[in-house]
Parts: C-alpha cells; sequence; structure tokens
C-alpha cells in the first residue's frame, strides 16, 4: 500500500469514471444513520450494501431505506463488500476494522482509530501488514472553506495559533455516549483541532495538558517550527452551535477558520469521492490510518498532564 499527500477536492463536473465502491457499514446509530448511511448510499462513487450492527433491528432500520441488506453476522457484511465504514465505539472499532483489514477490505474509519496508542498502532500494523487503504473522517479536513484555509496557512509565518473546540454533546443526546462520557473531550474532538493545529501550522513535536477531560482542558502545542499554539477542549459547555476554531498570527495578518456558519454537508461528497478514489487505485489519502495513530500519539501525551 502507499501514500499520497494529495489534498481530497470533489469533482462534481466529471463524471465518475469507475464502477461505484461496494461499502458495507458498521454501526447503526445516529451518527451511521444521519451520516455513513445516507452519505454512502447517495453515490455515484459508493454503493452502500450492507449494514451490520449489534441490535437487528436497528441494522434495518438504517439499511432499508437505501435498499441496503441487514445481515446478522460481521463475516456476511465482509462477503457483501469490498470496503468497510464504521461508526461504532473506538475500542469495538480496532478490533473490527482489524478484521476487515486481514480480509482485505478498504476501511473508512472514525476518529478516534482506538481507545489508545497500542490499539491504534497494532491496527496500523495490521492495515500495513495487509496493504488496504485507509481513510479517517476529520470532518473539517473535507470541507472547502478549511481547505482553503490550510493552503493559504502555507504561504504566512505564524508565530503562534489559538484554538477552540467546545459542544455540549456531553450533557444529553445522541452523542453523550459511554466512551465519550468516560473518556471525554481530549479523546473525542482533540483529534479534530490537533489536526487542524497540525496541517495549518506544521507539525506537533510536543504537547501538554491541564484540566480535566469531563469539564475542560487545555492543550499547549510546540510545533517544529518554533511556533506554539493552545487550545481548548469541552464537550460538557452550553454552546450552541458548537465551536471549532483556529486563529493563526504572525508578523502579517493572520487566518481564521470558523466552522460555525458552514453548511457541514458539502464535506460529504468530498469525502466520499476521497475514499472511492483511494479504493480505486489502491493509495492511501494524507487522511489515511496512520495520520489517525499519530494523532492518537498527540492525545497520549497531553494526557499525561491532565485528570483522570
Amino acid at each position: 500500500m502507499t501514500r499520497t499527500d494529495w489534498t481530497p477536492v470533489a469533482d462534481n463536473t466529471s463524471p465518475w469514471p469507475h464502477s461505484p465502491v461496494k461499502v458495507g457499514l458498521v454501526g447503526a446509530g445516529p451518527w451511521a444513520r444521519g451520516v455513513h448511511a445516507p452519505v454512502l448510499a447517495a453515490g455515484p462513487e459508493t454503493e452502500l450494501t450492507a449494514v451490520w450492527a449489534r441490535r437487528p433491528e436497528a441494522a434495518r432500520e438504517t439499511a432499508e431505506p437505501y435498499g441496503a441488506v441487514a445481515v446478522s453476522r460481521f463475516e456476511e457484511l465482509l462477503d457483501r463488500c469490498e470496503a468497510v465504514a464504521f461508526a461504532v465505539p473506538p475500542d469495538v472499532q480496532a478490533d473490527l476494522a482489524g478484521r476487515a483489514a486481514k480480509a482485505g477490505k478498504a476501511l473508512l474509519l472514525e476518529k478516534p482509530i482506538g481507545l489508545d496508542v497500542p490499539s491504534a498502532r497494532r491496527l496500523v500494523d495490521t492495515i500495513e501488514e495487509a496493504g488496504v487503504v485507509s481513510q479517517v473522517v476529520l470532518t473539517n479536513r473535507y470541507h472547502p472553506v478549511a481547505q482553503e484555509f490550510l493552503r493559504a496557512a502555507r504561504d504566512i509565518e505564524v508565530s503562534g495559533a489559538r484554538s477552540a473546540g467546545l459542544s455540549g454533546a456531553f450533557l444529553g443526546g445522541d452523542f453523550a455516549t459511554p466512551w465519550r462520557l468516560e473518556h471525554g473531550a481530549l479523546l473525542d474532538i482533540g483529534p479534530h483541532v490537533l489536526d487542524l493545529l497540525d496541517a495549518a501550522v506544521g507539525p506537533v513535536v510536543r504537547v501538554r495538558g491541564t484540566g480535566d477531560p469531563r469539564r475542560w482542558i487545555e492543550l499547549t502545542c510546540e510545533h517544529e517550527s518554533g511556533a506554539v499554539s493552545q487550545a481548548s477542549l469541552s464537550g460538557s459547555v452550553d454552546v450552541d452551535p458548537g465551536i471549532m476554531r483556529v486563529e493563526l498570527f504572525g508578523p502579517r495578518p493572520g487566518l481564521v477558520y470558523d466552522s460555525a456558519d458552514l453548511d457541514h454537508d458539502e464535506c460529504w461528497p468530498v469525502l466520499r469521492q476521497a475514499f472511492a478514489t483511494a479504493v480505486r487505485t489502491g493509495v492511501s489519502g494524507e487522511l489515511d490510518a496512520r495520520r489517525g495513530l499519530y494523532l492518537q500519539e498527540l492525545i497520549a501525551q497531553a494526557a499525561a498532564g491532565v485528570q483522570g
């Protein structure tokens, strides 16, 4: 398996030149129903063929609107697809994705890719041994506005940056799930913010964290360039809509990425086409499982200074 650093951009002006990638979906929760299933079924680059979940009734409810099959066993899902998308807790994902990779299936992974660094590293090792394509759903990176922000960031000198990833997801509702409530914002929101800071300011060489991941934590990142960035993370504050913001500062006017007024549906055609292109070419993009492992290692650094 090879890897390239191209930036995924949806090309809606030309017809998709390949057959649709047959994708099986693992999971039938709110994210699977609201994002993965409709995005993968929309095509033309992908076709949702099967859904498997712990609750058979939920799998049927997720599959039927798109003409997909709800299967009773994970192995049956593997038999019906060439790629597998995951919308399950990170510990479940790491185990099942490893099995799918060994079966030769391309992987569309959620962040974090595992519950901890050892499980993430095992998954990456398995993916690379199997030689399959992988891609991580780091949502912001597929939005055209974020991509333009990162392109512009390459052309300026950055002395420092500040960022925030804040929401009320842990206060109740569909995303107040057990793993998020247990591990908090560092594991859930941290990958998004650290990925943007690393991409905008340059490689992070050291990160320190302080606070409580279930309430509010602060990260200080030292970058290879000598710049320093800071991030505020929380899933337990009453903000609506949630905040995802990165500000870059330097000797010239800075740049700001703010997702508040963005239409997040613009992400999904870009993500779908990038994944299908990776599968059909056999070449993973920048946002692959190894990128997910790198972010997980940064999170582990930060966690050393964070309350349990």
